[in-house]
């Protein structure tokens, strides 16, 4: 597939996320009318991985609704959140006013960050739950995200495991509590197509811009593309526990996620690599 189709998915996808955005402002899952506390979207593992962010230069990219990128303003970090969807970067600069947090959001492909934000630098480029199955291509967006950190500077990806993935979002109506293969495990066999009129979220439904396509990345792939921008990883985390409840079977932990007694398998990873 070429660079100039990868750009027309991608546009269909910015629709999509530009239609999405009203509907999760609505939703209970993200309970934007309610207390914010951005750092239930974090896994205790996620900040001992990342460290001291006081005073340090933090870009999140494909930030959506910036919930994550106000934690990082909390910790005193100068936080930069960057996406593709205007109505997304706009939600998220209202959102970030509203709890009086500096926080800066620019609205661009990640693919073009490093214009956008005129060669700027960071201590930490963060990518979050949800956002790799979006890009095409992983060894131009890692060759992205070398080009954005400083010498020394980390990136930290924190992805629902691609087992999650090839399991499924979400049981389909009617199914049992069987844990069913669906989808690939590996990338390589081109984008999969959605049309979907509802979201992760309880929000109510899409309208207009309901396609959207995603692309499979192995764990082996975003490694191999990291090491090929020059990256070295240093730690990858493997998690059995989820901030919402995949399947019914599921049980809440002290952190409050969620995990399964049996099987025991990965449903996050969080990978950190310096430059």
């Amino acid at each position: 597939m070429t660079t100039d189709e990868h750009a027309r998915l991608m546009r269909v996808n910015q629709a999509n996320w530009d239609a999405r955005t009203p509907v999760h402002l609505a939703s209970r899952f993200y309970g934007l009318d309610q207390d914010l506390d951005p750092e239930r979207w974090f896994a205790p593992f996620e900040w001992d991985d990342l460290g001291e962010l006081g005073g340090r230069d933090v870009l999140h990219l494909q930030c959506h609704l910036g919930t994550e990128t106000l934690a990082f303003a909390r910790r005193g970090a100068r936080a930069v959140g960057l996406d593709f969807s205007e109505a997304s970067v706009a939600a998220a600069t209202g959102i970030a006013a509203r709890a009086e947090l500096d926080v800066a959001f620019v609205r661009a492909n990640v693919y073009d960050a490093v214009e956008a934000l005129n060669g700027r630098r960071f201590d930490v480029v963060y990518t979050g739950k949800g956002a790799l199955c979006y890009l095409p291509d992983l060894e131009r967006w890692a060759g992205v995200v070398a080009q954005l950190l400083r010498p020394g500077g980390r990136l930290y990806i924190v992805e629902f495991h691609p087992l999650l993935n090839s399991l499924g979002p979400k049981p389909a109506p009617g199914e049992g509590p069987e844990l069913l293969l669906r989808h690939d495990y590996l990338g390589g066999d081109g984008p999969v197509h959605r049309d979907a009129t509802h979201t992760y979220t309880d929000g109510p439904p899409v309208e207009g811009a309901t396609d959207s396509y995603e692309w499979m990345h192995g764990i082996g792939e975003v490694i191999g593309a990291l090491t090929s921008a020059g990256l070295t990883v240093q730690r990858l985390t493997e998690s059995d526990e989820l901030p919402w409840q995949r399947w019914p079977q599921m049980v809440r932990t002290s952190s409050g996620w969620w995990r399964l007694t049996e099987p025991r398998i990965p449903l996050l990873y969080g990978l950190l690599a310096g430059r």
